[in-house]
């Protein structure tokens, strides 16, 4: 009975994103084509068009917040993990949990102030940094556990060896917890691919290709948002479709973490 119990628990918790993603393909499967890859949007009142713009604009964003968060987090992580102080430890852990419970939308606002308004104008920066402090407390706290998790029979070989110790931890240290990291990596990054509030506030949107980094950008959060609350019937079906491209991406992203974490990729690596 109880092995029946859990089994029911597990596939309850597994229902909610079985008919999310059921829905999601009934809903925009018609509208993903070739084009929907591959065109910018149309102009308000024409049907077809795609989110090419919006679908690239996302990695860059994604890209520009794992440039300024990850070594940030990873590096943060290994000092919580191995420092010997007692106090400065404790803080940075203590606001670390704190700003991963602060809301998106008020990031957004912080990242307004810091990057819009001194140089009045909405950039890729601006969200990419916004995305960045999202990400910045689920990869130090992710990255801090692992580090704890590396048996310190390691460290002490490595030292007996006479390796000067921040060698150890970079060479060492980090190698082993190596797969974790990358799950945590992974994890962050499947938090902020679909983050709209912060995005209204920096990168603004844009409805053609960018030509550069210090203007705005197209994401598809933000394209999904504008689609959803038009009165067009196509492109309610894009925001559909956009919708499930984006849960695409996640659930690659989340496989990849897997397979990492399971250790499939070891011998590539």
């Amino acid at each position: 009975m109880m092995t029946g119990a859990t089994a029911v628990a597990a596939a309850l918790v597994v229902l909610p994103l079985l008919l999310i993603f059921g829905f999601l393909m009934y809903q925009g499967a018609s509208a993903v084509n070739l084009d929907f890859f591959t065109h910018l949007p149309k102009p308000v009142g024409e049907d077809g068009g795609g989110m090419a713009n919006a679908i690239v604009g996302s990695l860059v964003l994604v890209g520009l917040a794992a440039c300024l968060g990850l070594p940030i987090g990873i590096l943060g992580g290994l000092y919580l993990a191995e420092s010997r102080d007692r106090r400065l430890p404790w803080v940075a852990r203590f606001l670390a949990d704190v700003l991963n419970g602060v809301p998106s939308i008020v990031i957004g606002i912080f990242a307004y102030g810091l990057m819009v308004l001194p140089f009045r104008r909405f950039s890729a920066l601006a969200g990419g940094f916004a995305l960045a402090v999202i990400m910045l407390p689920i990869v130090v706290r992710t990255s801090e556990e692992l580090v704890r998790l590396v048996p310190s029979s390691l460290r002490e070989a490595a030292l007996a060896l006479g390796i000067p110790e921040w060698k150890v931890l970079l060479r060492v240290v980090l190698p082993t917890a190596r797969a974790g990291i990358i799950t945590g990596v992974m994890v962050a990054v499947a938090r902020v691919a679909g983050e709209t509030a912060p995005l209204l506030f920096t990168a603004f949107g844009n409805r053609f290709w960018h030509q550069g980094l210090d203007e705005p950008i197209a994401a598809l959060p933000l394209q999904i948002f504008a689609y959803a609350i038009s009165p067009y019937d196509d492109w309610h079906r894009q925001a559909w479709a956009g919708a499930l491209v984006l849960i695409g991406i996640v659930f690659v992203d989340s496989l990849a973490a897997r397979i990492v974490t399971s250790g499939r990729l070891s011998g590539v690596r």
